[in-house]
Parts: structure tokens; sequence; C-alpha cells
């Protein structure tokens, strides 16, 4: 799920998210950080959760989505942003507001269910199932659900489906997800349809087969067993082929879901009404109790929850879309009972880590002497304390399946602010020089600058000497992500595009995509961690997991190309009359699906 990153829109291949975009923002709570009862879910609470996902029948995908007790109909909620949606076309779309935005107005082939438990389960969206397989794994069919139409009244037909895929291919293009296109067609895709559809040429039938109005078959040289998920991403959500108007189509995409566009102010504001053509029947995940959404865009973090906690008029109606409780009114929130009550938490699928450029850090003895002496805790408090973030041990974090919370080679969880002593003999077993530079990149948002503070003395303590440097974060990415930058270590972070360790460790440690742009920071390329990853990459989950674990495994205990830090929360504020409000796994905000007025 791409980087961390702080800019307005962007590129596991790779993403971004953060501050006003997704994740917990600059968060920093005041108040210590111990655990209490009532905090947000443990690590252990959230491995007892992270099941992997399963794959829905066509009983599985058929609507109408179950109801919610005591859910009423009618009224607007009102949301909360501070800045616009980074994108509305669905190709586009590639980091949190816009994918919550997505599941309100677009539909893909399949899309995720979610128990009360947050298990999920990928079902068939405007398919009739979540796909079926064959050829080991190589070729899938997908058949397309009657009644499913655009807010226009069109049916959406195979052709529309096609059409989708292909238009991924063309520059149109820049920003959204690459896994389909480039597992069709490979890293190049783009050279197989340089046009996308847009001059009549089409993929051939032995890539992607349309045989009639209902029917549509990938086929990949390779088997693709996380497809189903993939295509649940907001990225590959429909396109109608009529209604597509290129790059305009990202100022006024058509619905296929429960809710459009009725009025759009960029900057400012945007409202969503009920879309007429939505057929519930067609739908096992959402619902439309309310009659609509009114989105304002110029409402900052801090002035989000000053209203949310004093829950007058407009915000008792009102949610937080991607943005999180203010760090300087957190302890406000969490000691007024009646706020308190009013806010959902959890995990965000977020690892903060510390990246050494294996190009210049090469002595691994140097590596783990730095991830020892890391004050982890320290590093959590600046970013919310326990309701910001939780202490990590490894680089997986507690959103995957199979996430192992006991895992901890480095004793981060008995000595959460770090092990000093332990660094420097490791740095005399390595010949260290007192004093010895080192370059440590951090971007100039409030949350860099803070955690520079702390990774600059906790290295000075054991004899380096840190040479900070500042970047812009709207290029911090850019500039880490060229091969020859001239920074030693550097904070980075990184969250699954899907439920799945492929979409963290494939990006990040394949030593295959060691390129300028890319997401290997660290640049790691060992063979063995190459293998791990092929293999893993066509087996099935079950078997895959065994396989992502031992990578994994090598990756820390043997290579260290970065020292896990912490693992993000999230904590988000909303009015007395929103009903349902719950924490979402799938897309860890508050879940949008079932929310609806308790007095419309």
């Amino acid at each position: 799920m791409k980087p961390i990153r702080t800019r307005t829109a962007r590129a596991i291949a790779v993403a971004i998210v953060a501050g006003s975009l997704a994740l917990t923002g600059c968060s920093s709570d005041n108040g210590g950080g111990s655990k209490g009862k009532d905090d947000s879910k443990s690590q252990k609470d959230a491995a007892e959760q992270q099941n992997p996902v399963a794959y829905g029948d066509a009983a599985a995908s058929n609507g109408p989505a179950e109801e919610i007790a005591g859910a009423k109909s009618g009224g607007f909620i009102n949301v909360y942003m501070q800045s616009d949606l980074t994108h509305m076309d669905p190709g586009q779309i590639y980091v949190s507001d816009a994918g919550q935005f997505s599941n309100l107005v677009h539909r893909g082939l399949t899309n995720y269910q979610e128990d009360d438990k947050g298990n999920l389960t990928v079902v068939g969206d405007i398919a009739t199932d979540s796909g079926q397989s064959s050829d080991g794994g190589k070729v899938w069919t997908y058949k397309l659900k009657d009644g499913v139409k655009d807010q226009d009244g069109n049916v959406i037909t195979s052709a529309d489906v096609r059409h989708t895929i292909e238009r991924m291919y063309s520059k149109v293009i820049f920003d959204g997800p690459t896994f389909v296109q480039s597992w069709l067609s490979g890293n190049d895709y783009r050279k197989a349809l340089p046009d996308g559809p847009y001059k009549g040429k089409h993929l051939p039938d032995t890539v992607l087969e349309t045989p009639d109005d209902k029917t549509v078959i990938f086929k990949f040289d390779k088997p693709q067993p996380d497809l189903p998920q993939a295509l649940a991403m907001a990225g590959y959500a429909i396109v109608p082929e009529k209604a597509d108007t290129k790059e305009k189509y990202d100022d006024a995409p058509k619905a296929l879901g429960p809710y459009k566009i009725a009025e759009y102010k960029p900057g400012k504001s945007m409202k969503l009404v009920k879309n007429d053509q939505w057929d519930p029947k067609t739908d096992a995940v959402r619902h439309q109790y309310v009659d609509g959404y009114n989105f304002s865009s110029t409402i900052d973090q801090a002035s989000q929850t000053k209203r949310l906690i004093a829950d007058q008029g407009e915000a008792k109606n009102a949610i937080q879309f991607t943005d999180s409780v203010d760090p300087a009114q957190m302890s406000t929130v969490i000691g007024d009972a009646n706020a308190k009550k009013r806010t959902i938490q959890g995990y965000q699928p977020y690892v903060w880590q510390l990246t050494f450029n294996l190009d210049r850090v090469k002595d691994k003895k140097i590596r783990d002497a730095i991830t020892y002496a890391i004050p982890n805790q320290s590093m959590v408090q600046a970013d919310g304390g326990r309701y910001g973030g939780e202490v990590a041990g490894g680089l997986l974090a507690p959103t995957l399946p199979n996430y192992d919370p006991e895992y901890d080679p480095f004793g981060k969880l008995k000595k959460p602010n770090g092990d000093p002593e332990k660094a420097k003999a490791l740095l005399k077993e390595a010949g260290f020089k007192e004093g010895t530079k080192i370059s440590y990149a951090y971007s100039n948002t409030a949350r860099g600058q803070a955690q520079q503070v702390i990774i600059k003395d906790a290295l000075e303590k054991i004899g380096f000497d840190v040479q900070a440097k500042e970047i812009d974060r709207a290029s911090f990415y850019e500039q880490i992500g060229k091969l020859n930058n001239p920074y030693d270590i550097y904070m980075t972070g990184w969250g699954q595009d899907w439920p799945s360790p492929s979409t963290v460790i494939t990006p990040v440690y394949d030593g295959g995509l060691i390129q300028d742009g890319a997401s290997n920071y660290s640049h790691v390329n060992d063979s063995q961690v190459n293998e791990l990853i092929q293999k893993a990459l066509t087996q099935e989950p079950e078997q895959a997991a065994k396989t992502w674990e031992q990578a994994h495994h090598r990756l820390v205990e043997e290579i260290n190309p970065a020292a896990p830090v912490y693992y993000s929360k999230q904590i988000q504020l909303y009015g007395s009359n929103i009903g349902n409000a719950k924490y979402s796994t799938k897309s860890s905000y508050i879940d949008l699906n079932d929310l609806y007025l308790k007095q419309p």
C-alpha cells in the first residue's frame, strides 16, 4: 500500500499515505506509553483477528448485504477532511482518502466483505463470485452479475471490464496500481498497449478475453493466486467505456456504487446523493441508508477534533474520513468519557522502519548496533504514544494474516527504549571508530523532525557523528528513491496493498526491483530472499504464508536491511448521531459500508 508519504497524490509497486491522506498524522500522546485495558487492539488481539483472507463463492457474493439491526434511513452524513481528494478516477486511486471515497461511488469485479470480528472474505462485487481459477492458477474467469448499471442506466458488460483494464496501460493513468497490468504484460506493460484502448487496439485474447457480454478471462504466464484481492483494489474499479473522458474523468466519474456526485467544488466541498441505478440485490457489501454525504475539505485536523469533541449542531452527524484525532487534543479526547466512546481505534497497516542504504552501510554488525540503539518507545511517543503506535519486533504489521506477536529478534519488547550497551559491544566488534559520520535523511514534517531529534541523540550516544539532512516532504521518497542517493539511513513507512506479505516483501525487498524510483530503498539483493519471493508468489495462501515467514526471518535476522521501529495505530472521532460506527480491518479507518443516522 505504498510508503507512508505526505504529498497529495502519487505512484507495490508503490504508494503513499500519510499526514492528511492516511495515517495517524503527527500524533503525540502526552499521557505516557503504557497500555490500558481500554486501549486500541494489542498486537496479540490483532494476531487473533487476522485470519487468512477467504475467497467467497456465489452464495457469499449475492446481495443484498445483511441488514444492520436498528438502522434507519435518511439524512446526510457530514465528512470532515483537511484537503481535497487526491483522485476520483478509479485508475488513479492508490491512496486512502480516494479509496474511502471509492467504496461509496465505484464498484469493481471483487470487493471485501468484513465480519464483526474483522475477518475478510473476497466476494464478487459486479462479478458473481471471487473468481474461478484453472490451469494451476494461471487462468481466472469472471462472470458478471445481472442488473449492474452505471448512474446513467447503462448496463455494465465485459467490454467495460476490458476497457477498465486496458486504459490502465495508457499515459492517461499515472498514479494507480500496476499489479494486474504487470502480471498480464510484464514490468514494461505500457509497451504492450501504449495508447490503451483509445485508438481501437486491444490486448490479445491470449492475455485478456471477453468471449461474451458476461464473461471476462484473465490469462497469465504464472499462477496468480492473489488476483481476487488485487481486483478488489479501488484502482481496478470499473470505468464504463461510454463514459470515459480520459483525463477529465478524474473530475466527474460515473458511479456504479450506492452514491453519485451531485456537486463538486474542487478544494472546497462535494455532495454525494443516492444513485438510483444502484440495485442492492447485486451488492453483498454496501448499504444505502443515508441520503448522502456532504464533504468539507477545508477543515484541519485540530478543528475537526475540536468540533467533534464539542458534538454540537452539524458535528453530531459528522465523521473524520481519513484524518485522526489531533495529537494536541489527544489527552482531552481520552480523558473525556463522552468523547472517548465516540472513537474508533485499531491498527493501520503501516510499519515505520529505519532503512539502511546497503550500498553505504555494508557491515551487518553496524546495522545491528544501530537497531539495538534505537529507543523505539520514544519514537512511538513522538507519534501519538499508545494511541499512535506500538513498538515493532519485525517488518510485517499486525494487520497481516499469520502475524506473530512474539517475534522480536532484537528484544525490543523487553527493552523498548533500546540497548545502547549491546550496540556499543557490536560496534567494538566491528572495529568502529568513535566520531564516524553517518548521514540521516528525514522529512521536514512535524513527525520527521521529532524523529530526527530522537535518532540523532541515540546514535550520538553510541559514538556516531550524525549528519542530519532535511528533505522537503513533497520530494522525500523521490530523493531517497534514487539509487545514488547520498544518505546512509532514512526513516520509511510501508503498508500492505491487501492482506498478504506479498505486497510488502516483494516491492520493498525484492532484489529484482532495484532501480531509480522503486521502493527497495535499502537496495537489498539477496538470492535466497529473491528465490523465496518467487516461490511464495505462485503458492496458495496457506503454503505461501510459511514461505513469506522464511523470507521475513532471513531479512530481519540475517540481513537487517531496515530496523523495525513501530506499528502505526488509528484513532478517529465521530458525532453522537452516527449509527454503527466501527473500525474497518480492510481500510484501517471508519467503516463506511454500514453507517446510518440515529435520528435522520
